[in-house]
């Protein structure tokens, strides 16, 4: 009696497991695609330069880096004891409170979504430009979004470990790419190529303006959180969790600097701002015709395409991943928390992705409207704001868990995580002042978007109380597959 008992539960948590064999080195690769760092550079730098920061455009990465890595500190000492598909819902239910943990949960449901859509709408367009310029086909760019978001489903629905071979194959070629064009720029402008004026900090106070440099700089960061939702798919999380969080933080970091001071290099930095208001979308692409040459820069934009499907189905993992947590306890349908009973992948919850990935292109497709005027435009607004409030909401929540822990841990990891979270709420502050500018709107009612993240904010967590009231024992599931130390 008491052994089916056992093979009951045991079933029964089976049902609710996944299993994946990912290691350190795969987790960083999933996490810097998500961050896609050659739509960065082609799509964030010319914004920034033109916008922002100016010339002193590589400080602002810089500091955006050190701020990214003092969360990545704390963030990944409480990977080490929580290991989870939830991510921020998960820390933040144990670090605030359930309520709390509902409201992330489903303002990370929103916000990942929103980036999945953004990605979609980036491939589809960007793959029209580029089949038009070198085949001279004019495919629609719902066809090509439509291929990727069918493709991003089968690798999602089947196999952790596939998705992340292939997107191990496509993130090497991106960055590739760009250390090539890198290196074509330093060989041809030597030391010219690392002008010092960049890297002085007192020119981001006298260059353009600093607020809008910074909001760009820690947009270009936006998915480098996801090494925690990969917890349970990992060979070992306590310590490979922890590593891929602070190495990708690192590793995008450097990059990030590194090549916005190449790229000021090449340009001038009496020209920067003119240069890229003038060029724009096209600014690396042009860097790249007179460093590297034509073939260079054939293979530059095609490299942005497999960039975006890289992004997006990295993406689309991580999506997931937070409703399949979230569907196993409770705070979405329950069906969606259950596991493939063989492959072991949130197979129910990666074709409601897909599923909701379809309706939204095939909305905006027949209705004619502009993948990137008008989709590109509400998915980023959604999604950066939601990742920006989750990071906010993580880092408080990790500070209380240690706090209450201080005994077990080292006042650093606290302080660290607190700066982050001070820097995390200043940002939301100047992202809400400079909505219609981060995503290129022009209209006010593209303010809808940061009420539409609150009403869920609260929604979660009304729903997590009623289950305390009604449901308590569906309420104590609230964060619970966590394995806490």
């Amino acid at each position: 009696m008491i052994t089916n008992q056992l093979s009951a539960a045991d079933a029964a948590a089976e049902r609710h497991a996944l299993r994946g064999r990912l290691t350190t080195f795969k987790v960083i690769v999933m996490v810097v695609a998500a961050v896609a760092p050659m739509s960065t550079v082609v799509g964030y730098f010319p914004l920034a330069f033109m916008l922002g920061s100016g010339y002193a455009t590589p400080v602002t990465y810089v500091l955006a880096g050190v701020v990214m890595v003092m969360f990545a500190v704390g963030y990944g000492a409480i990977a080490r004891r929580i290991s989870a598909a939830g991510g921020f819902y998960s820390y933040i239910a144990k670090g605030l409170g359930r309520p709390a943990g509902g409201s992330a949960g489903l303002v990370a449901t929103v916000a990942y979504n929103a980036l999945v859509a953004l990605l979609i709408a980036g491939l589809g367009y960007f793959g029209n430009l580029v089949v038009q310029q070198q085949l001279n086909l004019d495919v629609p760019w719902w066809a090509i979004s439509g291929a990727g978001v069918a493709l991003a489903g089968v690798l999602g629905y089947t196999s952790v470990d596939l998705a992340g071979l292939v997107v191990s194959v496509l993130i090497a070629a991106e960055i590739g790419l760009i250390v090539v064009l890198d290196v074509a720029v330093v060989a041809s402008k030597g030391l010219a190529a690392f002008p010092l004026a960049a890297l002085d900090p007192s020119h981001i106070f006298t260059t353009g303006s600093l607020g809008i440099g910074m909001m760009f700089a820690f947009a270009s960061f936006t998915g480098f959180e996801s090494a925690a939702i990969y917890a349970e798919e990992t060979v070992d999380p306590k310590r490979s969790i922890p590593r891929a969080t602070i190495g990708a933080a690192v590793v995008v970091s450097v990059f990030y600097a590194l090549t916005s001071w190449i790229t000021v290099g090449a340009i001038g930095t009496g020209n920067v701002a003119a240069d890229a208001s003038e060029a724009q979308g096209d600014l690396v692409f042009g860097i790249s015709q007179e460093f590297a040459g034509h073939a260079m820069t054939v293979l530059l934009s095609v490299a942005v395409v497999s960039s975006m499907f890289a992004s997006q189905l990295s993406l689309h993992n991580a999506t997931s991943r937070y409703m399949f947590a979230l569907g196993r306890e409770r705070m979405l349908p329950s069906w969606m928390g259950a596991s493939h009973p063989r492959l072991r992948t949130p197979s129910r919850a990666s074709l409601v992705q897909t599923a909701f990935s379809a309706v939204v292109l095939a909305v905006f497709a027949l209705l004619g409207l502009d993948p990137y005027l008008s989709m590109v435009t509400i998915a980023t607004g959604l999604g950066a704001m939601g990742i920006v409030l989750l990071q906010a909401g993580a880092a408080a929540a990790i500070v209380a868990y240690f706090w209450r822990r201080r005994e077990q841990t080292g006042l650093v990891t606290i302080v660290v995580t607190a700066v982050s979270c001070c820097v995390f709420v200043a940002l939301t502050v100047l992202i809400l002042l400079n909505f219609k500018l981060l995503t290129g709107a022009t209209s006010d009612t593209i303010y809808v978007l940061p009420v539409l993240l609150l009403l869920m904010a609260l929604g979660g967590a009304a729903h997590a109380l009623w289950l305390r009231r009604h449901r308590p024992e569906d309420y104590a599931l609230i964060g619970s597959f966590t394995g806490d130390e």
